[in-house]
């Protein structure tokens, strides 16, 4: 019997150890691991240097308060605006923390100039941000929103795409849109660039922000730092969480000058929130994925890796409808059952997730080998084979 909730479905296996891409399961068996903890093993498993990190900070200081300064804090920071369109950070623990303190930021600035009534956040509708109950109810997802009413005021949604609704939306309570460059949970959509622009450019032209949640799509996982640099923007506000981290819960909000000048003190804290230990393990997954070499490995293996996807796509035309996604956050689309198909992967020693729109999401390591993603595709169509 097992004492824990039945709030995961999880699958009937568990893990010993892991290193590199590799997961070795209690019952023996090997597996390449292309879940990454749902995004967030950035640097895959046992990486030698958060290790290092990990153990050399462990034997100082685990939990010290904000009460007090915290160093390490102060140089994740830096490096995280240095890197960024960002002034200044907040350090939370996880994504949906992040996006909390995202939508309280956007809200204190217009209360700070004087304009209160501005509180209402534009999300697209089953988005993922999040499992707090402001998260859900900004997804505006029936199936992650029933039973846990009443609905919470404050965000309205638009179907992806349509921008007409979008900016007929927008009204004199409008704070912000929130959207995710790349949707995760909601099926590996891409935002276009062209998309981004007009955001952008809607956002100033009604007074509005513009938050990108990064929590899935950012920290290098599209090929560029954050997935929304492509398109050449600059957000107000950008959540983050999941990669920075590399397995250690880690999470923040990103944002400009402007916005900031509402945060002042009591308007938000985080009990552990920026622990000196969460951020010697945030320098150190920064400094080795924020490198132009590191980024420039990731988008050329994206390129190999979806191009081989779609030669099996071209193979198996009855199987897989489309391939989706950037750098090495990867979707495949199914016209055949999602979760029979996952489960086969698993038989064959490839670990997947689900998205939305019956889609497999792929989630490698960044520093994954081409071999390995040479296996993956093996495996891949082994399983299409037996679909076929």
């Amino acid at each position: 019997m097992s004492y824990l909730a039945k709030n995961y479905n999880r699958k009937n296996i568990a893990f010993k150890y892991g290193k590199g891409s590799y997961l070795y399961a209690t019952n023996g068996k090997k597996y390449l691991d292309f879940v990454s903890g749902i995004a967030v093993n950035s640097l895959g498993h046992s990486h030698p240097k958060l290790i290092n990190a990990l153990k050399k900070q462990s034997k100082k200081i685990w939990h010290i308060s904000n009460a007090f300064q915290i160093p390490e804090g102060e140089k994740l920071a830096k490096k995280l605006c240095k890197k960024t369109f960002a002034d200044y950070v907040i350090f939370q623990n996880s994504g949906a923390e992040a996006t909390e303190a995202a939508i309280k930021v956007a809200r204190r600035y217009f209360y700070s100039i004087g304009k209160p009534h501005k509180y209402e956040i534009l999300c697209v509708k089953n988005s993922f941000h999040g499992r707090t109950i402001a998260a859900i109810f900004a997804s505006g997802s029936k199936k992650m929103t029933e039973g846990f009413g009443p609905k919470l005021p404050g965000f309205t949604t638009f179907v992806f795409g349509d921008h007409k609704a979008l900016k007929k939306k927008i009204n004199k309570k409008t704070a912000a849109i929130m959207v995710e460059p790349i949707m995760g949970e909601g099926g590996i959509k891409e935002i276009p660039v062209w998309c981004l622009q007009e955001l952008r450019k809607l956002c100033n032209k009604k007074k509005i922000l513009l938050i990108l949640d990064e929590v899935q799509c950012g920290i290098s996982r599209s090929g560029d730092f954050f997935a929304f640099e492509k398109s050449k923007i600059k957000p107000d506000i950008v959540p983050i969480a999941k990669g920075i981290g590399g397995g250690f819960p880690i999470g923040a909000v990103l944002m400009n000058k402007k916005v900031a000048s509402g945060m002042i003190p009591g308007t938000h804290g985080s009990t552990f929130g920026g622990n000196p230990l969460a951020m010697v393990v945030g320098n150190a997954v920064m400094d080795v994925v924020s490198s132009k070499r590191f980024l420039k490995n990731v988008k050329t293996l994206s390129k190999y890796f979806l191009s081989s996807l779609n030669n099996l796509k071209d193979k198996y035309p009855k199987i897989i409808k489309e391939i989706r996604g950037r750098g090495l956050l990867i979707g495949i689309q199914l016209k055949k059952d999602q979760t029979k198909f996952i489960e086969k992967l698993m038989d064959n020693g490839l670990l997947t997730i689900r998205a939305g729109e019956n889609v497999i999401r792929i989630l490698p390591p960044l520093n994954v080998k081409k071999k390995e993603l040479d296996l993956a595709l093996k495996i891949i169509n082994q399983v299409c084979k037996k679909f076929n």
